[in-house]
């Protein structure tokens, strides 16, 4: 699991609870699920209203990538292509063909494909370029899903807050009903903007960063492929898509993949 994710959730929602409590608070005091219900469902429903069904739910599905750290990084994807790199120039990247059925990956599968079928270096790479950018403009609407979510709660609470006002302004005759009343009201404004800012909006921030890291990873498969049909050698190949990266450790460039 991602710690940061479940650490900031802790934190931000514990902060917030011990605050309420040293001001004198009750934890009861936020629990309101007709607050709940008008924030959560409001919300729901605005942003049915905005995207399609299929990417809402894309999006849903898509927390998935928020809470659980991603089952490869940019370095594993090296090693994979450097490992294939190898093959190739020892037997040939015909014999690529009975191994593809090892590889998760259905973009470098895709691309290695077009590679043993004896695709031209510049037609591939136009190809799978095309690919890219189609991909990529599928996935920025993820992200926009949570924005807009976002951006709909805070407003949405705002509205279960003044149907709330509405109904204490029918027991104005008994005070204390009345101040009752307001708080639970405004119950609904912390609902809408703790979803925003506490949920959404950080988890529409971590998924363009998943979103961006998955983007890459494609393309130094791409580049990788590309230099394997061009009949690069593996460790040139390994220094070119070191590339990509901002940053790599000094241990993982001493390693070498055995094959």
């Amino acid at each position: 699991m991602d710690k940061g994710t479940i650490g900031g959730i802790v934190l931000a929602g514990g902060a917030i609870l011990l605050g309420l409590i040293l001001e004198g608070g009750k934890i009861g005091q936020i629990l309101q699920p007709t607050a709940a219900l008008i924030v959560f469902g409001g919300t729901l429903g605005a942003v049915l209203v905005q995207f399609p069904l299929n990417v809402v739910l894309i999006a849903g599905a898509g927390l998935a990538n928020v809470i659980f750290e991603p089952k490869s990084d940019a370095l594993s994807v090296i090693k994979e292509i450097v490992k294939i790199a190898h093959q190739a120039r020892k037997e040939g990247i015909v014999s690529l063909d009975r191994d593809l059925g090892k590889i998760e990956n259905p973009f470098l599968k895709k691309s290695l494909m077009l590679a043993i079928d004896g695709t031209e270096p510049a037609e591939l790479r136009k190809m799978m370029e095309l690919e890219l950018e189609k991909q990529a403009e599928y996935e920025e609407d993820v992200p926009k899903v949570f924005e807009s979510a976002g951006g709909f709660s805070p407003t949405i609470g705002i509205i279960g807050a003044i149907l709330g006002l509405i109904q204490v302004m029918q027991h104005l005759d008994n005070i204390d009903e009345v101040g009752r009343g307001i708080a639970v009201a405004f119950v609904a404004t912390v609902y809408g903007v703790g979803l925003a800012n506490l949920i959404l909006l950080p988890c529409a921030g971590k998924l363009r960063i998943r979103i961006r890291e998955a983007q890459i990873a494609r393309e130094m498969m791409l580049e990788g492929v590309i230099s394997i049909l061009e009949g690069l050698n593996p460790r040139v190949i390994e220094t070119k898509l070191n590339g990509f990266l901002s940053e790599i450790p000094e241990d993982s460039k001493e390693q070498e993949v055995v094959v």
